[in-house]
């Protein structure tokens, strides 16, 4: 049987002097300079393995942005016979703290311009990821925008439906949330004033100290009445200060998602047959230009995760 072997890393950003530069590191078993990468660890998620590998192999604390790319190549299989494929997820990751010191995968870091990054690099696979990274600005606003947790099935509960919490499954989903999302930097948390809306973000909010605020425009009801009231309420979530968790319903995401992209021009990959996807448990991280005196935000990115649990990469849109 072939295994793939996956890996996950990112492009690792700061603006010093008003110039946006990025991190390579030169790794002396290969004698390479590349981007900050590495394999996941058992029970990893693509995001859980990228921070972790940034954190050691360049000693800096990284926030996630949006979804870059993704590179595939052969590496010698473990058994000694032929290969196997190897992917590698990279993310978009702004430096927030640390300081590097060298250690035994890595024994130096330069902070360099886009432009004489790609020069530097060793590998054409990761030159094509710098150039996907540079395609769109840095300093984007991100909006993580969740439907809620499993809460079992709506004609088994005999209560009010507003009142049906997770069941376990949904639980453990709540917990991935929690875990994942805090990777993105979250500082807010907003819900449809659903039980299993709130019980689904709430671990986040107790994370950041902070409460769980209801948001009605969020809900089915709340929702469909006026879309458009919707829709300008979550541009309005977007263009406030910090990255906002939204947690929403299955009936809105998708046009409230697509809404967005259509307004944009932002075409959504993740879409199949026409269908915005909104898995319970999933989110999408929306990327935002973030206002200006002339206009509010503008979305130029959506990347769409089916789980917040161990699972394939995200499709890009």
């Amino acid at each position: 049987m072939t295994h793939e072997v996956r890996a996950a890393g990112a492009v690792l950003w700061r603006v010093a002097g008003g110039v946006t530069e990025v991190a390579l590191v030169h790794r002396p078993r290969y004698d390479d300079w590349s981007l900050p990468k590495g394999k996941l660890d058992a029970g990893e998620t693509i995001a859980e393995a990228a921070v972790r590998e940034v954190r050691e192999e360049t000693g800096f604390a990284a926030v996630l942005g949006r979804y870059v790319a993704r590179t595939t190549y052969a590496v010698p299989s473990r058994t000694g016979s032929g290969t196997v494929p190897k992917t590698v997820d990279y993310f978009a990751a702004e430096a927030v703290s640390g300081e590097f010191a060298a250690n035994d995968e890595v024994d130096e870091l330069r902070w360099l311009a886009p432009q004489a990054a790609e020069k530097l690099l060793t590998r054409p696979g990761d030159v094509r990821v710098l150039r996907a990274f540079c395609e769109l600005p840095v300093g984007l606003s991100t909006v993580l925008l969740v439907r809620h947790a499993k809460a079992g099935k709506r004609d088994e509960w005999t209560g009010d439906d507003d009142l049906r919490p997770l069941s376990e499954a949904g639980q453990r989903q709540a917990a991935g949330l929690r875990r994942v999302l805090a990777l993105f930097g979250p500082a807010r948390v907003l819900s449809a004033p659903r039980l299993r809306c709130v019980q689904t973000v709430h671990g986040i909010a107790d994370d950041l100290g902070a409460e769980v605020r209801h948001e009605p425009l969020f809900s089915e009801e709340g929702y469909w009445p006026d879309p458009v009231l919707g829709v300008a309420r979550l541009l309005a979530v977007a263009g406030d200060a910090g990255t906002p968790v939204v947690c929403s319903q299955g009936g809105v995401i998708p046009d409230l998602v697509s809404a967005l992209a259509d307004r944009d021009g932002v075409e959504l990959s993740a879409a199949r047959g026409g269908v915005v996807p909104s898995k319970k448990g999933s989110f999408w991280v929306l990327s935002f230009r973030p206002p200006t005196a002339e206009e509010g935000p503008l979305l130029l990115a959506a990347d769409y995760y089916p789980s917040a649990l161990p699972a394939p990469a995200p499709t890009r849109s």
